[in-house]
């Protein structure tokens, strides 16, 4: 299974190897419109930056999204059910991420503002970062769940590396999940490590802007580099309704040396865009 996804290879939603996740995403310019019908899967619609308008089988909104860009804001989302058909327009340009999941319940269409986001400082120290759940597993959808995560200069994210892989509820479920990277300056980086405790899967991957990282199973801590803000898109689905992730036990220990939070997290806010 490929790993690491770039941008060329993200033109179409589907991935080799995942049952339930696809992934794409669309820049659309000034007037630019783009059709297309869910059919089985549901879709989480997620404004990285822009605005625009969404004329759909299951409603109409206008001029969603607000932050320039992934770095200047909270997030506008749109969760659109299965067996939907939907149009998408701009006025003045928009950079747009489809999460896709297969889905056989039918759920309502709804628009997802930034009132509406659930924001965590997670980890401590040097491994804060911020949390943005944008489809929690209490959203009425089928299987789709999706957040993003900031990540600061130099910080660790996913850490102390976790998995879940395996359905063992209430402590752990089996999720297929995707990384979809931006970051702050177009030459930065971000390192994710892949690996098992058996070491069958065992890669580290250099990722860069606007390219995506497959986790079929396994931990898969991240790291940014020094000097660079990295952020990713989350989407996941599999055996469970749940987060739910185990932490590989060589690393736990970890947690009891968090004595403070990192101050530059959170990395935006509700304010920013104002």
């Amino acid at each position: 299974m490929q790993l690491l996804v770039r941008p060329g290879d993200q033109s179409q939603p589907q991935i080799s190897g995942f049952e339930f996740l696809s992934f794409n995403t669309a820049q659309l310019r000034s007037g630019d419109r783009i059709e297309g019908e869910t059919g089985a899967r549901e879709l989480g619609l997620v404004l990285l930056g822009g605005k625009c308008s969404v004329d759909s089988s299951r409603g109409e909104w206008r001029d969603i999204g607000r932050r320039p860009n992934v770095f200047s804001g909270m997030p506008y989302a749109l969760y659109l059910p299965i067996s939907t058909r939907y149009s998408i327009s701009t006025d003045v340009g928009c950079d747009l991420a489809f999460c896709w999941c297969r889905a056989e319940e039918s759920h309502r269409a709804k628009l997802i503002t930034p009132a509406d986001i659930e924001v965590e400082i997670r980890g401590g120290g040097n491994a804060t970062r911020q949390i943005n759940k944008i489809i929690r597993p209490e959203f009425p959808a089928h299987r789709l769940l999706v957040v993003e995560v900031y990540t600061p200069s130099g910080n660790w994210s996913s850490f102390p590396p976790h998995k879940h892989d395996t359905h063992n509820p209430p402590g752990e479920v089996d999720l297929e999940e995707i990384y979809y990277y931006r970051i702050d300056r177009p030459e930065g980086y971000a390192i994710q490590k892949l690996y098992t405790r058996d070491r069958h899967l065992d890669e580290t991957l250099t990722v860069r802007d606007g390219e995506m990282v497959l986790v079929p199973e396994g931990y898969h801590p991240v790291v940014a580099a020094h000097g660079y803000n990295v952020y990713y898109l989350n989407a996941l689905a599999g055996s469970a309704r749940s987060m739910a992730a185990s932490d590989d036990p060589d690393y736990v220990w970890v947690k009891q040396t968090w004595r403070d939070k990192d101050p530059r997290v959170p990395v935006v806010t509700m304010e920013m865009e104002h």
